[in-house]
């Protein structure tokens, strides 16, 4: 999932257009990029489209960003878009482990009245202190969490935080990315609100690529060719990890627990990393099946 096009839900002409882009997810949002007297409208034009059923053909990762839990809203948005097809639910400002597990618990409920079969996973947002602070208890609140999106708006404009402060924008996304880990749930980076900044977006892309996210939020069509090229494994990644890989397997016959590759020195983390690497790629299609 390297890269995620936002789509609001008050914008059904531009669902088709998503679906046919190359993002290799599509969040469709009900939440900020919605007004509040459009909630009920965004919410029956994202229903209608799931219940349509051609979401799978699309091969996207298909996410709904509900409303957050302490509004009006979020049951109706749960009961409406807890759907076959969808792959993720987007929580945004979660609180609490017990949060989460109510979240669980209304879309438990939804799945069961709307007939779905494979349990829908969440994305966290983490966009305020406590939930930074608390990254990894969230992600820890039930087996169904599948990633930490990181919002870096959200938490920076209460704080006074200047947005593209460089050491402000690392240290939240290095305290996300520990938290996921701890987990053993995803990274995802969030917006990049400058559309007309594409080397602004592609620098902090990078960032997050070397911090270990998976992938990063498009806003914009234009910003999904460079979030694709970002956080795909180079050439020289792919060749490194093929042989990590192949080395591996003389190694584990062998019972070497560390040897070298490429004159780096390779042990259990690496060859970890290496077969998630072959696996991106594979899934990319830059190597074979």
């Amino acid at each position: 999932m390297r890269s995620k096009l936002f789509v609001p839900g008050t914008r059904p002409e531009l669902f088709a257009k998503a679906l046919g882009s190359a993002a290799d997810s599509v969040c469709l949002d009900l939440e900020d990029a919605v007004s509040e007297p459009r909630k009920g409208e965004a919410r029956d034009a994202v229903r209608q489209l799931l219940q349509g059923g051609g979401m799978a053909a699309s091969g996207k990762t298909v996410i709904v960003r509900v409303n957050a839990m302490d509004t009006p809203h979020f049951a109706h948005d749960i009961a409406a878009v807890a759907q076959p097809g969808v792959h993720l639910i987007n929580i945004p400002k979660p609180e609490s482990p017990a949060h989460v597990r109510s979240a669980v618990e209304a879309i438990e409920r939804a799945e069961q009245a709307n007939g779905v079969g494979a349990p829908i996973g969440l994305l966290l947002n983490i966009e305020a202190p406590a939930a930074l602070r608390t990254a990894a208890e969230l992600a820890l609140a039930h087996p169904r969490v599948a990633g930490l999106q990181l919002g870096l708006g959200d938490l920076f404009e209460p704080l006074g935080i200047a947005r593209r402060e460089p050491a402000a924008i690392q240290q939240a996304m290095f305290a996300v990315r520990i938290a996921a880990g701890e987990a053993g749930v995803h990274a995802y980076d969030g917006a990049f609100a400058d559309i007309r900044d594409a080397e602004g977006f592609r620098a902090e892309a990078m960032l997050a690529r070397n911090l270990g996210f998976l992938g990063k939020t498009c806003i914009h069509p234009s910003q999904i060719a460079i979030a694709n090229e970002v956080f795909r494994p180079t050439d020289e990644e792919i060749a490194h990890a093929c042989k990590v890989v192949e080395a591996a397997r003389g190694a584990d016959a062998g019972g070497v627990g560390a040897y070298v590759v490429d004159g780096k020195m390779i042990d259990i983390p690496f060859v970890i990393r290496a077969r998630a690497i072959v696996a991106s790629a594979r899934s990319l299609g830059l190597l074979p099946g």
